[in-house]
């Protein structure tokens, strides 16, 4: 019987896209505490992940999702189960923001784009949640968003700035109204970290400068562990009464005043 804080425990993450990102290391330290991990992809990136996946330290089933295609959704279960009875979590690492919605561009963007940055960085949590619903058992689930923390206006960060609060907002529904089902609905707002998506964010160098002035914690943008290390915690029977919740893994950044 394996052993750690996830033994015996099935769960799904998607945006394992390189491994230098967030979700590679929920997935990798997710095996080594004892997982059965999956992970879905969609496309034209589902090669590269199931490259990525290679270098877990377990095999790990690749599954197509486009949680913005309704067949994709509808087919989740049957797909899940050709590997695994059930779930216990499942990882959310989605977002993503046409070029026009970043950059400074913010008063100019048009709707249509605005509209794609929503449902794909905030309304495919609840799309992807309720996909997941049927393979959940009566002892519930954890669900984990990835997030950047919403409370402020960041420099060129934009309309996926205004998609992270509607994410927020989102987990926050979706613990109201899962809740009796045993279901836990939290995010790991993150620090700034180069990854992939990181790098298509015009001036993320401005991020990396704000935390190196004003983080309480030495802050290292290209260390994406301390993040994966709050999720899998999350993932845990650890935080059993712990839902609609923000865990910051920021460097205690979002406290900190002028």
């Amino acid at each position: 019987m394996s052993k750690g804080l996830l033994a015996g425990k099935k769960i799904l993450v998607t945006g394992v896209l390189t491994d230098a990102s967030i979700a590679f290391h929920i997935a990798r330290l997710a095996q080594e505490e004892g997982a059965e991990v999956i992970l879905s992809s969609y496309g034209r990136v589902l090669s590269l992940t199931t490259r990525i996946a290679g270098r877990l330290p377990k095999p790990a089933p690749v599954i197509e999702l486009d949680v913005t295609n309704e067949s994709d959704l509808a087919a989740l279960p049957d797909r899940v189960k050709a590997h695994v009875p059930h779930l216990d979590g499942v990882v959310h690492s989605i977002g993503f923001a046409p070029e026009s919605a970043l950059g400074g561009n913010f008063l100019n963007t048009e709707w249509n784009d605005v509209a794609t940055a929503l449902h794909i960085s905030a309304y495919s949590l609840k799309s992807l949640t309720m996909a997941a619903r049927p393979l959940f058992t009566s002892s519930g689930a954890s669900i984990v968003g990835l997030d950047f923390d919403a409370t402020v206006a960041w420099p060129k960060y934009d309309w996926m700035g205004v998609a992270k609060a509607a994410l927020e907002s989102t987990a926050r529904y979706l613990a109201r109204d899962l809740g009796k089902e045993n279901v836990r609905v939290n995010l790991v707002a993150a620090g700034p970290i180069r990854t992939m998506a990181a790098k298509s964010i015009p001036g993320f160098s401005d991020f990396e400068s704000v935390w190196n002035e004003r983080a309480p914690l030495h802050w290292d943008v290209t260390d994406p562990v301390p993040a994966a290390q709050a999720s899998v915690a999350l993932l845990s029977d650890w935080f059993p009464k712990t839902t609609a919740e923000i865990i910051h893994v920021d460097g205690g950044l979002h406290g900190m005043g002028a």
